[in-house]
């Protein structure tokens, strides 16, 4: 007989549902607003071909430019006989710790005049990137980590008798690779590119600050800079729209791939490919990719920090009180309604849970600035007095971020030990007991792990803040966003470098409550 998971396991999930339905519904809502002639007018506009345009060919040519990245790399860090491949997968992922504006910011003010390219050459032999290039090259430095990441576990879990059979067989080394290796490693690169494309439609700090127009930059201008906020909700819903049909595309090719291992006994271990004569080229270009993902954007905030000569380590202590403000309850408001959601799929498993735990990702998916403004039309239609305050800030925040606290916490619940749950009760221990007592140890390091995730993310987020935020809110992304929008790069640099110390920082600490996420 099935048991009935408590009532308050089933709240907290319904709550989350309502609080991630509602913003999208009222976004809906105000875009049905407008009559049919102004519908057929938004609809009809030839900007919107140009954003889409825009859109997928910037995230398309992001997921082109990290595959040239991260292939070579994944592979040299798990298939070769390459020094230091523990190095290689570090310094890879690495770049992750820069947020993609703040790399965008370091990128810009590189060929600035008086930049540091000036300042040592004399010379700036390249213009500052902007446009489309500026924002290829910046999302791409950014990006290609998640994509190494899964490519990374695809070449370890490939099984090598198929690539010696298909050698055997008199196949080259190349036509192995392409007949053999690459549609086995299918599944890992299509996760990848999902994530990276999902990031890319719903970037906003770099394609602004380069000034190239997509989806997500036309919905700040028309919301910031004009009155037809219909226009806006009319972008927005067009977004949400891309993002469905990336997902269903994804999904769908997905399911059509089914990878196994049908023979029996253990996988046969893996031969690591000598590189020979190869070695010097692949140093060179890990040195390369290395050098314009981490050493020049630091090299880049570190010089104009120094610049910054009459600046003070009190100055920032207003905008790092503001980030902690928000980033501190955003953490424990995730977290706490994780928890039940991760509780209810896992000791009470139905559809019903199944479609509470997918609700929670889909605050995580829908693009940042699309989730902000539904949020602004739903406080302004029934709750005015919230908008642009510090709660709507947080509620907001902690729907988007839901999904990255999901995941620790759900991890935990899957591997913690049923069997002491059951002998807590056996003994005369009420729910409540027994989940403080044996539950909560047994999954706090995922608790823990999720608070430190989401409460990192939250320090350097910067879309859903820049509309939600209040008028006096001045946190570490908005004032690097800020000062480098006006081209002041010595005045952003000290917020930058201590957005980059504490994406470390956090960082460590993540792997040091969860080791295995180091793996």
């Amino acid at each position: 007989m099935r048991r009935r998971p408590p009532w308050y396991l089933t709240f907290v999930p319904a709550l989350v549902t309502i609080a991630v339905a509602l913003p999208i519904a009222y976004l809906a809502v105000r875009a049905m607003e407008v009559d049919g002639a102004m519908l057929r007018e938004i609809l009809l506009r030839e900007r919107n071909l140009l954003l889409v345009r825009n859109t997928l060919g910037l995230m398309l040519g992001v997921i082109a430019g990290s595959s040239l990245l991260a292939v070579p790399l994944a592979w040299l860090a798990t298939s070769t006989d390459i020094r230091g491949r523990g190095i290689v997968t570090l310094l890879s992922v690495l770049p992750l710790a820069i947020p993609g504006y703040v790399l965008g910011y370091s990128l810009l003010a590189l060929g600035s005049p008086y930049g540091p390219v000036q300042e040592l050459f004399g010379m700036t032999p390249f213009a500052r990137a902007t446009g489309f290039g500026g924002a290829l090259v910046t999302l791409t430095l950014y990006n290609f980590p998640f994509l190494f990441l899964t490519l990374r576990t695809g070449f370890l879990e490939l099984d090598p008798a198929l690539g010696e059979s298909a050698r055997a067989l008199g196949l080259s080394p190349l036509a192995t690779f392409r007949r053999v290796t690459l549609p086995q490693l299918w599944p890992a690169f299509a996760s990848g590119a999902l994530l990276v494309g999902l990031y890319v439609l719903g970037d906003f700090g770099v394609v602004s600050l380069m000034r190239f127009e997509t989806f997500s930059y036309a919905i700040y201008l028309q919301y910031s800079a004009s009155l037809d906020r219909a226009y806006a909700a009319w972008l927005a819903i067009g977004l949400l729209a891309l993002t469905i049909t990336i997902l269903a595309i994804e999904f769908r090719i997905a399911g059509r791939i089914l990878l196994e291992r049908s023979g029996k006994g253990s996988r046969r271990e893996r031969r690591l490919f000598r590189l020979g004569k190869w070695a010097l080229p692949a140093y060179a270009f890990v040195g390369t990719a290395l050098l314009f993902s981490l050493a020049l954007p630091i090299g880049s905030i570190l010089f104009w920090t120094a610049r910054a000569r009459d600046f003070s380590v009190a100055e920032l202590l207003p905008s790092l009180l503001d980030s902690l403000s928000v980033s501190i309850p955003v953490a424990l408001v995730a977290t706490a309604l994780a928890l039940p959601v991760a509780l209810l799929a896992g000791r009470f498993p139905s559809r019903a849970a199944r479609g509470f735990e997918r609700i929670a990702y889909l605050g995580y998916a829908i693009p940042p600035l699309a989730l902000a403004l539904g949020f602004i039309f739903l406080t302004l239609k029934s709750v005015p007095f919230l908008y642009q305050s510090l709660a709507l800030l947080i509620a907001a925040l902690a729907v988007h971020f839901l999904a990255l606290a999901l995941s620790p916490i759900r991890s935990a619940v899957r591997t913690a030990s049923r069997t002491l749950e059951e002998a807590s009760r056996s003994l005369g221990r009420g729910r409540r007991e027994t989940f403080r007592a044996v539950s909560l140890p047994l999954l706090w390091p995922g608790i823990a792990g999720a608070g430190l995730l989401v409460f990192l993310s939250a320090m350097k987020e910067l879309p859903v803040s820049f509309l939600l935020a209040p008028l006096d809110f001045q946190s570490l992304p908005l004032r690097v966003y800020g000062y480098t929008t006006e081209a002041m790069f010595a005045e952003a640099g000290p917020y930058a470098l201590a957005i980059l110390l504490l994406s470390s920082l956090g960082a460590a600490l993540v792997l040091q409550v969860n080791p295995g996420d180091a793996r």
